[in-house]
């Protein structure tokens, strides 16, 4: 693997790291008042920031097993082990999701009055705000790097400021002594932001599992296909992989009559062609047919 997939996978990592100690300082403050406040949607909260965390440390083990070069099992390379390791995560997402409506529903069937201060509000607006940072910085940079993990990860964090956002709405109505069974009532809301969180993760690292068409204008690789010289027809264009790991199949029919050799530098040129003017493509197999004059 060249010294720029390194680098490129050095600075997710470093990005990883930089998220996961946010993530936590986050969920170590919203856990602790919590539980000393009582209050089960603070609580929920908090744990779900600890998910956080705990889906950086598998997006890190993700990006140490997909920047390992080709080798005899994996002729294709390991990128695709960062895509399952955002399925991972959706699977902790569930997870945590199913723990939060459960205790929600015992909460509501043995009811606790939380202890609401002015701490507890600065508590929520401080971790929000460090969410939100990091969920645009994340997502920037998942852009940039095309990266699965950090997309993921940052709509998990996404997930949190719409629950953390619940949870201040949900402290005001119980401060001011209505519907005190709100608490527990927006801790099962929590679950499902997360569990909706953790179904657009899955759909999306599935799509590139199950090879979905990443390029899905066939016409766009046709006229690059049919600007090369010596090119006559181009039919049956496949794509698949992730989106900065691009496979594409084609096949081009040619002249009945042409050299062998000269097919094979046109199949050449064509993946020159390709791959120019679609940077995200890292393998094109060319299938040379024969074109019948009609």
């Amino acid at each position: 693997m060249d010294n720029s997939v390194q680098e490129h996978y050095k600075d997710i990592r470093r990005i990883l790291i930089l998220i996961l100690v946010l993530n936590w300082a986050v969920a170590l403050a919203k856990i602790l008042y919590g539980l000393f406040s009582r209050s089960a949607s603070m609580t929920a909260d908090g744990f779900h920031s600890l998910s956080d965390g705990a889906s950086n440390i598998i997006g890190i083990i993700g990006i140490h097993f997909a920047c390992q070069p080709k080798d005899i099992d994996h002729p294709y390379g390991h990128k695709k082990y960062e895509t399952l390791s955002s399925l991972v995560i959706a699977a902790l997402l569930f997870i945590v999701a199913f723990n939060l409506a459960k205790e929600g529903i015992i909460r509501l069937h043995n009811p606790a009055t939380p202890r609401i201060d002015i701490v507890s509000f600065v508590v929520m607006f401080c971790t929000m705000a460090v969410n939100f940072w990091v969920m645009r910085y994340e997502h920037r940079k998942g852009e940039d790097l095309h990266s699965d993990i950090l997309i993921s990860d940052s709509l998990h964090t996404k997930a949190d400021i719409f629950t953390s956002a619940s949870v201040i709405i949900a402290l005001i109505v119980v401060k001011l002594g209505y519907y005190p069974l709100l608490d527990p009532l927006a801790a099962i809301l929590i679950s499902l932001f997360i569990a909706y969180a953790g179904y657009s993760i899955a759909k999306q690292s599935s799509a590139v599992l199950c090879d979905t068409a990443v390029i899905l204008d066939d016409k766009k690789i046709m006229d690059i296909v049919l600007s090369v010289k010596g090119v006559r027809a181009c039919h049956k264009i496949r794509t698949r992989g992730r989106p900065d790991d691009i496979n594409v199949d084609l096949h081009v029919q040619v002249n009945s009559n042409m050299h062998i050799d000269d097919a094979h530098k046109i199949s050449y040129a064509i993946e020159e062609a390709i791959k120019k003017s679609v940077p995200e493509v890292s393998d094109v197999i060319v299938h040379m047919e024969p074109k019948e004059k009609s």
